[in-house]
């Protein structure tokens, strides 16, 4: 990603893969948006490479130099996970995953709920995929870039099709959950 100083990963994953006796470790490497495509042509390609998170601004890039995208990448459009096997890139999207399954654990429940994301980039692609892929009741996307909400309403419908999805004006009202994804939500 680019900058890096934002990404945490290292202080979550160096000490895990520590306490379990993996020999691997992530490193932030800042690479410029022009330099990136490239660069990850070359680094997929190392023979001691076993994959690669991506960060801002790389995720969406990335989905097209995957030779295999999950689910969750085909409907968020952005990837942050990258597994290097037999010479072929494995991409996913854990970012929803992981808001999913943290409001779970509060006790919200997803399935048959009414949730408003609001902002379709990348978070919010990855959040409203995970929030579909659990069964949500219906599922509202409000974006500034309406034309970003209806592509992702049209990825959800696609790979959900039982998800009642609709682009809205961004009113909370009516809603069980309502989820900050705009640049707005890192500050």
């Amino acid at each position: 990603g680019y900058p890096t100083g934002t990404f945490k990963a290292p202080l979550i994953y160096n000490p895990w893969f520590e306490s379990k006796g993996i020999d691997t470790v992530v490193v932030p490497l800042g690479v410029k948006a022009e330099d990136y495509v490239p660069f990850f042509e070359r680094l997929v390609r190392l023979s001691n490479i076993q994959g690669a998170l991506v960060t801002m601004p790389h995720k969406i890039t990335t989905v097209g130099l995957l030779d295999e995208a999950s689910t969750a990448v085909e409907v968020a459009g952005s990837c942050n996970a990258v597994l290097v096997r037999d010479g072929r890139v494995l991409g996913d999207m854990f970012d929803g995953e992981g808001f999913a399954r943290g409001i779970e654990r509060k006790g919200f429940v997803v399935a048959g709920s009414r949730c408003l994301v609001l902002g379709s980039g990348g978070v919010g692609s990855a959040i409203a995929a995970s929030l579909a892929a659990r069964g949500v009741g219906t599922l509202a996307l409000s974006d500034t870039a309406v034309a970003s909400a209806e592509a992702l309403a049209t990825r959800i419908v696609r790979h959900y099709p039982k998800v009642e999805v609709r682009v809205a004006s961004g009113d909370p009202a009516g809603h069980d959950l309502v989820v900050n994804a705009t640049p707005l939500g890192m500050k």
